[in-house]
């Protein structure tokens, strides 16, 4: 932060008339401030971090790494021990801002693990504080994974206070990844520790430049109004789209944002066969459903049976609140019965954009496996909605535990429910003709005491670089 700088006579005219020196002491007053000045020009030409006082409190912008062939102060290369140190190194050529850029190369060695380190005191308990950094790879296979940048925060004595916080959020820009993190320092935190590392890449090489580390305001509160319906029609299958407008209707006296309704509502509750209840989507019965949508401004998750050429598929679909189709999953896990019933497995796991966060959808058999909620969440789905005709609530608490999500379900012979990302149940029922809206709030943070936040950790730590065994006889 620049200095307003004053000279060594400038000063001296300040002083009033009474006040000024005698002769000598002038002298030596105009060399001691001439000094000053000359040491504070030397200072600000020096290639350190700018660190100062801004309307938001602490502002540390971490650039121009090197001097001379040596590293800044402040910085230091770290590993756990020295057979897994990586190559740490100021590189002049490759930078995303000159002069140079923080380097950590996996040096030919397949056990590395470790990189660049600064420490910040100062920290205020509670004060929230955002990471935000650039980097770029090469010759590494998961980034995700194997480039990490966190906040390990530190207590009066140097020691680990709370539970380290890592930077998962990233965004492209150019060949560089922008990475950022906001998150509150722990109730005993008095310094951090910013850390940037590069693990198991022999081959591989990250970059980090522009780095910044601030005071930050807390992230404005995401209220969403999630609202399941739990109604089990019985041998009237013409009626009960029909039914599930009526229940859109008195559900819509809450003012949910979005509303998840049954599995292949078309044919629960009946002997009706998969073929007689497809249609396409848009459709008929999307159509219907979109009128709702439109009059509540909601969002509607419906499990339908679609057909698409000869294809016919277990579908879950989202309706927007302008009443237009905004996505569609199929069901990928049949179960026997779909399969004697001439249905089609889907073949992929997209999640969609929402204007409260993102959101996935599974369809009832899914919930047996782990694959379609891991997948979404991997994606960064916020919360799972589930059409279910039968399963386990045990099942459902756990997909949403495991994924560290939401999860909102509409059962038919299993319980509509609201669980929260610690798989504790907000709601649940089993009756038929029963709603529930809730109002969650998404920016809200789940740390636990001994893991921290898993949500981050998740993003991570999982592994998904490793092949699935084979399942076939050899």
């Amino acid at each position: 932060m620049k200095q307003p700088w004053a000279t060594p006579s400038a000063l001296l005219q300040r002083m009033e008339p009474e006040a000024t020196l005698a002769l000598p002491q002038t002298a030596v007053m105009k060399a001691i401030l001439s000094l000053l000045v000359a040491v504070g020009l030397v200072l600000v030409a020096l290639p350190s971090p700018c660190m100062g006082q801004t309307v938001d409190g602490l502002h540390l912008e971490l650039r121009n790494f090197g001097k001379d062939g040596r590293t800044v102060a402040g910085w230091s290369a770290w590993a756990q021990r020295d057979e897994i140190q990586p190559k740490c190194y100021v590189d002049t050529v490759h930078f995303r801002s000159a002069p140079d850029a923080l380097a950590i190369s996996g040096n030919g060695n397949p056990i590395e693990y470790g990189g660049w380190s600064y420490e910040v005191k100062g920290i205020r308990a509670g004060q929230y504080y955002r990471l935000t950094a650039y980097f770029r790879t090469q010759s590494v296979a998961d980034p995700r994974r194997q480039v990490v940048a966190r906040l390990d925060w530190l207590d009066a004595h140097g020691k680990r206070a709370g539970q380290p916080d890592y930077a998962y959020e990233t965004s492209s820009d150019g060949d560089w990844q922008r990475v950022t993190l906001r998150v509150p320092a722990p109730g005993n935190a008095a310094g951090v520790k910013i850390e940037f590392s590069l693990g198991w890449a022999p081959e591989g090489t990250v970059w980090w430049d522009d780095i910044t580390f601030e005071e930050a305001q807390p992230p404005p509160a995401r209220p969403v109004r999630i609202g399941t319906i739990s109604l089990h029609p019985r041998n009237n299958p013409d009626n009960n789209l029909g039914a599930f407008l009526h229940a859109l209707d008195e559900i819509a006296r809450d003012k949910p944002d979005i509303v998840c309704l049954g599995e292949e509502i078309l044919v629960e509750g009946s002997s009706r066969p998969y073929v007689d209840a497809a249609e396409e989507i848009p459709g008929p019965s999307t159509s219907r459903l979109g009128e709702k949508a439109r009059k509540y401004g909601m969002y509607i998750v419906a499990g339908l049976t679609e057909r698409s050429g000869r294809a016919i598929y277990n579908t879950a679909v989202l309706i927007d609140r302008h009443g237009n189709v905004a996505g569609r999953y199929r069901k990928v896990h049949l179960p026997r019965e779909e399969i004697e019933g001439g249905l089609m497995p889907g073949a992929d796991y997209p999640i969609f954009e929402t204007d409260f966060g993102k959101i996935g959808m599974m369809i009832c058999w899914d919930a047996e496996y782990v694959d379609t909620a891991r997948a979404m969440a991997i994606q960064g789905a916020e919360i799972l909605f589930v059409p279910a005709a039968g399963g386990y609530l045990t099942l459902l608490k756990a997909r949403a535990l495991e994924n560290h999500l939401y999860l909102v379900s509409s059962g038919f012979d299993v319980e509509s429910a609201i669980i929260d990302p610690t798989g504790g149940v907000l709601f649940s029922t089993k009756e038929s003709g029963v709603s529930k809206t809730i109002s969650i709030d998404l920016e809200k943070r789940f740390i636990d005491d001994w893991q921290g936040d898993m949500r981050a950790r998740f993003q991570k730590e999982y592994r998904e670089d490793l092949p699935t065994p084979s399942l076939t006889v050899k």
